[in-house]
Order: C-alpha cells, then sequence, then structure tokens
C-alpha cells in the first residue's frame, strides 16, 4: 500500500537520488503562527485567549481555499497540546515543534488528534463514531482535538447529531472545524463555534513570499513574474505556491530563471504591453487595428475573456490613477507611465463607459457560442461609443445649424435652395411625432412593438427618419431591430435608431399616466364629486377614463 493510500501528508514521490520530492504548498506548509502570512488579526486573538486561559470548546475556520485553514487547526492542535522541549510546558501561542507532540501533530501521526474529511464522511454514522470517542480522555496529549475539513458537506443529521456534544463538550475536547462555504453551515452550529474568518493574503505580501521561496530553492524569478503568481493566486498561497513550482519547473526545462514572459506564457495571460497597446487602439477609434491586434492576442492563444479581462483592469488602473491613488510598486514603468499620460487625457464619464462596455463584453464572451466572433463585436462597439460626444458636453452645446426644431415648419429662405417635390412628399409621409409613430405601428398590426416603445422609449431627439433615444433607460437590441424593420416596412424609409447616453424626454406611457391622474384630479376637485364624497365618505372614484380608454 502506497503512503498515499494510507492518507499521509506528505504523499512519497519518485526523485532523483532516492529522496522524495515535496511540492511546494506541502514543502513550506506554516508550522508556526508567525509563518501565517496576512493573518495577523486571528493570531493576536488566539494569543490573548491562550493567555488568559479563555480558550473556546470549538472553532470555526472559514476564507478560500488556500489561504491556511487546515494548516491554522493544526497549529492550534499544537499550541494546545505543547508540552516544551522540557516536557513541563502549557498551551502556549508558540508551540516548540520539538516535543512529541508538536512533532507527531506536525507528522499526522497523533493519536489524540483526529483529522476528519467531511466530503467524505458526511452521514451521522461518521458523527457518532465522533461523539462516543470523545467520552473518553486523551491517551497522551493534554486535549483530544478533532479537525473536521470541509465541514459543511456533513448531512442535516450530521449536524444535529452533533449539536449536544458541541455545546457541552468535555473538558479535554475541542472541536476545530473548517470550511469554505460558511454559509452552508446551520446557525445552531455557528452559535456554538468562535468563528475566526481567514482574509485572503494580498498580492504584496503573496509576492514577498513567493521571492522567499525562489530563493530557498535556489530559482531565479523576476519580480513582475513574482507579481504575476500573486495575481493569479488570488489571494490563496498554496495556489500561488503550485503556480510558482510549475513555473520554476518550467524554467529548469528552458535553462534559466522564472521570467514574466514564460509565466504568461504558461497561465495563458495576456501580455500587459499587448493590452495597453490594444487599449489604446480603442481610445483612437481605430476599429480594424483593434480587430488585427485581438486576432493576434487569439493566435497566440491567449483567451478572448482573458484579453477582454486583461482590458478591464487596465481601465481600472487608469481610473485609479486618475482618484490619485498611490502606484503599485509592483507595476512596470512602461505601464506606469502610459495609466498617468490616459488618466490625464481620459474624462471619468468616459472611463465608466468604457468599464461598463467591457465589463458587458467579459460577461457575453464568457457565455457565447463563439468567443473569438463575441469579443470582436464587443471591441467593435467599445470603438463606437468612444467616437460618441460626451453627454454633459452635448447638453452645454449649442443647437447644430439645420437642427429640427419643434416650431412650425416656416418657408425656405430666398437664400436657400427650395426643396423638391419628391422630398417634401417623403417628408410629409413620414409621422411628424413620437406619439405617431407609435400610432402608425400599432394600426399596421405591430402591437406588441408599439406597446414596448410606449412604455420603454425615451427619445432625446425626434427628426425623421432619425430617432435617438435615451439609454439612461436601455432599450433592448432587439426593439430597436424590430422597430427599425417594421418602420422601413410601414413608410417605405430607411430609419436610422440609436441611443446615446442623455437624458430623454418622458415615456408614452408616463405622459399617458400623468394625464389620466390630471383628469382625475379635476373630476375630484370639482363641486358635484366633493359633496358627493361628504356626503358618502367611503365613496371612491373609480378610474373610469382609463376604463374608457381601454375599452
Amino acid at each position: 500500500m502506497t503512503d498515499t493510500l494510507l492518507g499521509l501528508d506528505e504523499p512519497v514521490q519518485p526523485a532523483r537520488g532516492g529522496e522524495a520530492y515535496r511540492v511546494l504548498a506541502r514543502k513550506y506548509r506554516p508550522q508556526t503562527f508567525q509563518a501565517l502570512i496576512g493573518q495577523e488579526a486571528m493570531v493576536r486573538t488566539l494569543e490573548n485567549a491562550i493567555k488568559r486561559d479563555r480558550i473556546a470548546h470549538a472553532f470555526l475556520l472559514t476564507g478560500v481555499r488556500g489561504v491556511g485553514k487546515t494548516s491554522t487547526a493544526r497549529l492550534i492542535a499544537k499550541a494546545l497540546n505543547c508540552i516544551g522541549p522540557d516536557g513541563q510546558g502549557g498551551p502556549t501561542i508558540d508551540p516548540c515543534g520539538v516535543c512529541e507532540p508538536c512533532r507527531a501533530i506536525a507528522e499526522g501521526r497523533h493519536i489524540d488528534v483526529i483529522e476528519m474529511d467531511a466530503a467524505s464522511h458526511t452521514g451521522i454514522d461518521d458523527i457518532r463514531e465522533i461523539i462516543e470517542a470523545s467520552r473518553y480522555a486523551a491517551v497522551s496529549a493534554r486535549y483530544k482535538v478533532y479537525i473536521i475539513d470541509e465541514v459543511h458537506m456533513l448531512s442535516k443529521a450530521a449536524f444535529n447529531g452533533l449539536l449536544k456534544t458541541l455545546e457541552e463538550p468535555p473538558g479535554h475536547v475541542k472541536f476545530l472545524f473548517a470550511t469554505t462555504e460558511v454559509s452552508k453551515v446551520p446557525v445552531t452550529v455557528l452559535s456554538r463555534c468562535q468563528r475566526f474568518d481567514l482574509r485572503r493574503i494580498p498580492a504584496e505580501k503573496l509576492a514577498e513570499h513567493f521571492a522567499a521561496v525562489s530563493v530557498k530553492e535556489n530559482a531565479s524569478a523576476e519580480p513582475e513574474a513574482l507579481a504575476l503568481i500573486a495575481r493569479a493566486a488570488e489571494g490563496s498561497a498554496r495556489d500561488g505556491l503550485s503556480i510558482l513550482d510549475q513555473a520554476i519547473a518550467h524554467a529548469d526545462l528552458e535553462g534559466g530563471g522564472v521570467t514574466a514572459a514564460a509565466v504568461r506564457e504558461m497561465l495563458g495571460l495576456s501580455d500587459r504591453g499587448a493590452v495597453r497597446d490594444l487599449l489604446g487602439l480603442l481610445l483612437a477609434g481605430d476599429g480594424p487595428g483593434a480587430l488585427a491586434a485581438m486576432r493576434r492576442q487569439y493566435d497566440f492563444g491567449v483567451d478572448p475573456q482573458g484579453v477582454l479581462r486583461a482590458l478591464l483592469e487596465a481601465v481600472h488602473g487608469v481610473t485609479l490613477v486618475k482618484v490619485g491613488t498611490a502606484d503599485d510598486p509592483a507595476q512596470p514603468a512602461e505601464e506606469r507611465a502610459a495609466f498617468h499620460e490616459w488618466a490625464g487625457k481620459l474624462s471619468f464619464p468616459l472611463l465608466h463607459r468604457l468599464w461598463q462596455l467591457l465589463l458587458k463584453g467579459h460577461d457575453e464572451v464568457a457565455r457565447a457560442a463563439l468567443p473569438i466572433e463575441t469579443a470582436e463585436m464587443a471591441l467593435l462597439r467599445v470603438v463606437h461609443a468612444r467616437s460618441l460626444p460626451d453627454p454633459a458636453e452635448l447638453m452645454r452645446a449649442p443647437p447644430e445649424a439645420g437642427a429640427p426644431t419643434p416650431a412650425p415648419a416656416a418657408a425656405p429662405s430666398p437664400a436657400s435652395p427650395a426643396p423638391s417635390r419628391e422630398a417634401v412628399s417623403a417628408q410629409d409621409a413620414l409621422p411628424a411625432s413620437f406619439a405617431a409613430v407609435v400610432e402608425r405601428l400599432e394600426a399596421e398590426g405591430h402591437h406588441l412593438l408599439a406597446v414596448r416603445l410606449a412604455h420603454g422609449a425615451r427619445v432625446v431627439r425626434y427628426a425623421p427618419p432619425e430617432i435617438v433615444f435615451s439609454g439612461s433607460r436601455p432599450i433592448a437590441a432587439d426593439t430597436l431591430n424590430d422597430a427599425t424593420v417594421a418602420l422601413r416596412a410601414v413608410t417605405g424609409t430607411a430609419w436610422k435608431l440609436s441611443m446615446i447616453d442623455a437624458p430623454g424626454e418622458q415615456t408614452l406611457k408616463e405622459i399617458a399616466d400623468q394625464a389620466a391622474e390630471a383628469e382625475r384630479q379635476a373630476i375630484l376637485a370639482s363641486p358635484l364629486v366633493k359633496a358627493a364624497i361628504d356626503a358618502f365618505p367611503d365613496a371612491e372614484l373609480i378610474d373610469w377614463p382609463q376604463k374608457r380608454n381601454n375599452a
């Protein structure tokens, strides 16, 4: 039977010279509380509890994968059972690591420290064994400690069976629970535990930790490469060490150190310089150039969603610079200079618009049947939106010459040529207002489309055959497409329907509701109705105008 099947903490793997190889995630697992990175608040609380002899009977450790939940549980078990090098010590926040309990717990062989994986032991029978065994005193340790990993996987019956023992355990028993999904743990269990939320480890601390590990492993690594690994780890030391392990192996094969370029290639990340070039093309409105840059990234094996994610990170970085936050020390100098340049040129509204458009594209690519095509369409949408004027400037700008006004059409100026008879006929054939457009669609049998426009469309400008709607209350793309097709069929003219980020008029439904309410109030204010309500206090006015209109 192999060591892996025996469930030992560090499975033996074949290596050169007969020496067992340990992956970095296990080799550098914290053996002291001081080695836990990013969890200072929890360590301080535990230290005070041990010093004051206020040790809880049950602990619940929560957090994302790889932040040290199981390692912390083992450290607590060592802290509670350490007897010191001379065998006379008591519970301490600094276990010696050399006494028999410390060494046995670290090696996973202490008879009084029982670890159970709730993912594979979910039933009441497994918990019943714990309850029965907890009645007996520890064999050789000060406390009998039960470490249950992924405790949220226990069944409802198992949780219920554990409650009584968990609330009033024998004095020699301590329970340590670890979970990544604390929301699935019953409140009755939570209320009986002292809870510690282990934080995601900041990328800066992870990068420092990986640098120290690289030195111990005699592997050279570029700071940017370590920063990339730290970002990819997303707060998890174990995930980051696994990536670093792979990067060192890749570097050994290549005969060099761990480089940023190699890490990007290994993780399938988009090159940051290429991302800056792509963002520059988008801001310049160069659609063909942006599509070509996107295809180059795709041909290099970069996932389209990864490119959009990198663009989102870049826009976020520019926005932070514009706000005035401190520079990231791990950021390359070229990137820092580019972000400062863009921050000086781009307005906050434009940055927010870029963020929303890229975020929408990122979500679309995630569920698209054609990812690269969807990503290209998202980039083209960004290019188009970049060319639109800023809404605030648009509202402040004076009306353009020749812009349509609501005033009645006047006779043509002698200095300007009179419109042709065909142009006048075409203009007369088009609806005079947006309300007339909706009425025309309703009359031609497009009932559902008319309802959608009446209820949801806010008009910014009506200049037939062009209608500009407000994006503050977005209209679905299929509604705009349906309306464009229907209006062409109804009027025989090609219409242009679009949206801009500017306030618009009230919807036709809102206008109708206001008119109905005004008519209702006028009726209620009439002397006859007021007299009737005074005579019959419980009387109500039925909304007869609405009923009449719907009849």
